[in-house]
């Protein structure tokens, strides 16, 4: 399945022909966030240096103040970090909306709303009177494989949608990937969200030579992967291609696009493609949710 999703910032130009499907012209600048207030968190109670350990990844994660994710939304994310790690074991009674607001210095609507998502989730069960308990640990499915062979890069996820967030032509390159490109050159630039189910799991920009860019149609957006957008074109042919992986932590925009927590671990894919004479016919920057990614390594 595959959805178009057009941001309100973009600005259509013009349709130049591929083919026998429209192709898709560039349209102006701009991309979309996702909407939401931020809270800011006060950090735990009684840490102070003197007595407590250093606050955990996590933990700061909760005081961060910059906008772009609900503060029971990373109380939810705090709170299923406990379940995984055991420190909220399975049967266990966790602690009260009353302890936990404490604690955090949240209220306690706030409280009850992190807690609702993970009782949605079935990882905790509550009961009038008793309490909630904790019933089952988060599964990691880990459904995105990033390979490291020209052939797994061509492999489209079953089941992901892709929306097109911004589709625009530029002449500036990011740091990454500048030094690798010809002076001059101008690029249609895509920058694009992968959704499975309704989690989005990752964001990319797909920079591609302007000529071959304006060949691309609707149906190659959101239906291909970034490799695949060049392989599959008449005439073209990737001779050499090569990835860089690091763990980066989210950044404010990856936080808007994909809903983490400021700082979580994003597994940061760059990858460059040429043709047979070393002239670049793609520059892509992917980052998936660190929860989501297996890397599969080609070795022989």
């Amino acid at each position: 399945m595959a959805r178009r999703t057009d941001t309100a910032a973009t600005n259509a130009a013009g349709t130049p022909r591929a083919s026998a499907s429209r192709a898709r012209g560039p349209r102006g600048s701009g991309a979309r966030g996702v909407a939401g207030g931020s809270a800011v968190a006060q950090a735990p109670a009684g840490r102070t240096a003197a007595m407590q350990a250093p606050m955990t990844p996590a933990e700061l994660a909760l005081a961060d103040d910059r906008p772009g994710i609900s503060l029971y939304v990373k109380l939810a994310g705090l709170f299923r970090s406990f379940i995984e790690t055991g420190e909220w074991k399975l049967g266990a009674r966790i602690p009260t909306v009353e302890e936990l607001s404490r604690l955090y210095g949240a209220a306690g609507m706030t409280i009850r709303q992190a807690l609702g998502l993970l009782e949605d989730e079935g990882l905790i069960e509550r009961f009038r009177a008793k309490g909630t308990f904790v019933r089952a640990r988060p599964e990691r499915d880990l459904f995105c494989d990033v390979r490291t062979d020209l052939s797994g890069l061509l492999i489209a996820r079953p089941g992901a949608v892709i929306e097109v967030l911004l589709d625009e032509i530029v002449t500036d390159l990011p740091p990454q990937i500048a030094d690798h490109a010809p002076e001059g050159m101008r690029w249609r630039h895509l920058r694009r969200r992968h959704t499975r189910g309704t989690l989005p799991y990752l964001t990319t920009q797909v920079f591609v030579p302007e000529p071959i860019g304006l060949r691309l149609t609707d149906e190659d957006l959101v239906g291909k992967t970034a490799t695949r957008l060049v392989n599959d074109l008449d005439g073209i042919e990737i001779a050499d291609a090569v990835q860089i992986l690091t763990v980066e932590p989210a950044d404010h925009q990856i936080v808007q696009l994909l809903g983490v927590a400021p700082g979580f671990p994003m597994v940061r894919v760059v990858r460059r493609a040429y043709d047979a004479a070393g002239a670049p016919l793609l520059f892509a920057i992917g980052n998936y949710r660190s929860d989501t990614v297996r890397i599969e390594m080609k070795t022989m």
